[in-house]
Order: C-alpha cells, then structure tokens, then sequence
C-alpha cells in the first residue's frame, strides 16, 4: 500500500531518505520503497515512525486526519 503521509512527514522535517532509513536501521533504498508503496512498512516501522513524528498511526497510515 501507498501511504503519503510517510513521505510529506519527512519532507516536512526536512529529514533525508538516508537519515530516516537509518532510524528505522534500514538501508535507504528499502525505506524509499516504503515510501513510494513498493513494499508494505512493517508494523514496528510505522510504530517507530509515528512516535518519532509524534502523530498517531491512524494519522501515519491514513486511516484519520488527526494527528493526535
């Protein structure tokens, strides 16, 4: 599944690809697959992600438009 949210959070706190990847110790190219829906983020990932952003995963995975 293509999930936006992942994407638009980084660009706004103007994170790299890189620098995401290696908070989720992942290689660059694997989280940019995320990013673009090639492969489905794993639970743990998007856990991390939503902490690290302080959004709830509803709002990560866009299941809400709240972030809280």
């Amino acid at each position: 599944m293509y999930f936006k949210r992942i994407g638009d959070l980084r660009q706004d706190h103007d994170l790299t690809q890189q620098a995401v990847a290696d908070l989720l110790n992942c290689q660059r190219e694997v989280y940019r697959r995320y990013e673009k829906g090639i492969r489905e983020i794993p639970v743990s990932y998007a856990i991390i992600l939503a902490k690290y952003y302080g959004v709830t995963l509803d709002y990560l995975l866009e299941v809400s438009d709240s972030k809280n």
